[in-house]
């Protein structure tokens, strides 16, 4: 379908990666490269306001194996007017556009009033519904206003995925229950995860997606470093490890999810 990034290696999708952050100006046809050389297919790119929500768009009409998605997160939730809402409604009109979000709660840091927070949520999960698309779920200390928000408003009928996924056992279940896909990310190789590890190993393999959250959250042995999309290789062998099973599974059974989720074929097509 997309003449996109082609596997040199296992053919992973990075299905969560902030290329539309600045800092990656200065060097990203290489990043790309890198990723390419890497095996990886296809990158999701998320937006977190509307500046990023456009770079998003832009990057994906520019980058072959590249997507988009639009949307605003909890840190950013006072931005959310109707007007933001009405340039994020066009948005999702553009083809390389296949998600809203990343989109949330987010108790950890407070950086918006948690009533506003809600408010934005419901309101991305109602975009979600009208655009039949599905949203990216960004949680942090908020399991139980986010599991409740998606029982009273519930998902669209596209589905989604939580992202970057940090919980307990109890949330997976519940994640699993609505339908949600669950992102593995970068701190499933921290020393300090050995619960998360457990969680990982216990979910079954086909509702899983790996991703970097670029650039955030380098696994090891590149912690410390700014992430890129290359390194969801490294995210994608700790999954295969946990499961017992090969690389090239992971990759199947992730860009999988990813294209059933999306509605997209990053391979073949």
């Amino acid at each position: 379908m997309n003449g996109g990034l082609r596997p040199q290696a296992a053919g992973v999708v990075d299905s969560h990666a902030h290329l539309n952050h600045e800092g990656y100006q200065p060097d990203l046809d290489a990043v790309i490269a890198r990723a390419r050389e890497a095996g990886v297919v296809a990158i999701l790119i998320p937006g977190y306001d509307l500046p990023s929500s456009r770079e998003a768009v832009r990057l994906s009409e520019r980058l072959p194996g590249v997507y988009a998605s639009v949307g605003i997160h909890p840190h950013d939730a006072e931005t959310c007017t109707d007007a933001a809402l009405a340039e994020l409604r066009a948005l999702l009109k553009h083809p390389r556009v296949v998600g809203v979000g990343e989109c949330g709660l987010d108790y950890y840091r407070d950086l918006s009033p948690r009533d506003v927070q809600q408010r934005v949520l419901r309101a991305h999960l109602a975009l979600a519904r009208e655009a039949n698309r599905p949203i990216i779920l960004h949680n942090r200390d908020s399991d139980a206003d986010l599991t409740r928000i998606l029982r009273e408003e519930g998902l669209p009928e596209a589905g989604g995925v939580l992202h970057c996924f940090s919980g307990d056992a109890a949330l997976a279940a519940e994640a699993l229950g609505m339908g949600l896909a669950i992102g593995v990310a970068g701190q499933v190789t921290f020393k300090n995860a050995s619960a998360l590890r457990e969680v990982i190993a216990s979910l079954p393999l086909e509702r899983l997606m790996v991703e970097t959250d670029s650039p955030y959250l380098a696994p090891v042995p590149y912690r410390g470093r700014r992430n890129e999309p290359a390194h969801v290789v490294t995210v994608a062998e700790c999954v295969a490890l946990l499961h017992g099973t090969t690389l090239d599974a992971v990759a199947n059974a992730t860009t999988a999810r990813f294209e059933t989720l999306f509605g997209v074929r990053v391979v073949g097509g």
